[in-house]
């Protein structure tokens, strides 16, 4: 699909997901950083709570998407085959599947890769990257747009990072070298280490939406 019309498509998301209130968080990793095992733990904590849905990306197999939805709430698998990411095109498909469906969160599980995920928007509010201690401190150094793009960094695995030597100082300075502003949180989703940070910086971001969704319509009552 031609840029422009990627682009045009990701702008008509964005407008869709204002009109209904939709906070729309997009999850860039590379492959075993844990992306799936936190969204779980995520969807289970905000279901009860909210209209919470995930759309899981994979080249092949819906087996993230079946873990997701253990959680209980829906949850629509893009196999991407042949691409190495998601589009604005892929998502406005998926959820041609909930046509009457009103939410409050709408999370994107992005194909496991810190490369082509980065160059596309799909309309989200967030973007949030994951790096595992696993990964080497310099990660961020080694795919910048993905991190300078970010709305969140999650340092996963936390659990294991003295095991591993993982250099806190040395990869926070990574980060900052090409994100100097991004909230940088780490936590462990086996042993809850840091979950409760994740989900206040997520029910903040929920509330500001809704602080703006409700200031742009009472602009549009009051013309």
């Amino acid at each position: 699909m031609h840029e422009v019309s990627v682009a045009a498509i990701a702008s008509r998301l964005r407008e869709r997901f204002a009109a209904s209130g939709t906070l729309v968080v997009n999850l860039l990793s590379s492959p075993g950083s844990g992306k799936t095992t936190l969204l779980v733990h995520t969807l289970f904590h905000f279901a009860p709570r909210y209209r919470t849905a995930a759309l899981a990306g994979d080249q092949a197999t819906d087996n993230d998407a079946q873990r997701l939805a253990r959680s209980g709430v829906p949850v629509q698998q893009i196999t991407t085959v042949a691409e190495c990411r998601l589009d604005a095109d892929m998502i406005t498909k998926a959820l041609a599947a909930w046509p009457d469906r009103e939410l409050d969160l709408l999370f994107i599980e992005n194909v496991g890769n810190l490369i082509c995920p980065a160059e596309y928007d799909l309309g989200e509010d967030l973007r949030v990257v994951l790096f595992s201690v696993t990964e080497g401190e310099d990660k961020p150094l080694k795919y910048p747009l993905a991190f300078k793009t970010a709305h969140a960094v999650l340092l996963t695995k936390g659990d294991i990072a003295e095991a591993v030597e993982f250099d806190h100082a040395e990869a926070t300075w990574s980060i900052r070298n090409v994100n100097p502003d991004a909230p940088i949180i780490e936590l462990s989703a086996r042993t809850g280490e840091g979950l409760d940070q994740w989900f206040a910086f997520l029910e903040e971001c929920v509330a500001e939406k809704r602080q703006l969704d409700h200031a742009e319509h009472l602009a549009t009552v009051t013309q």
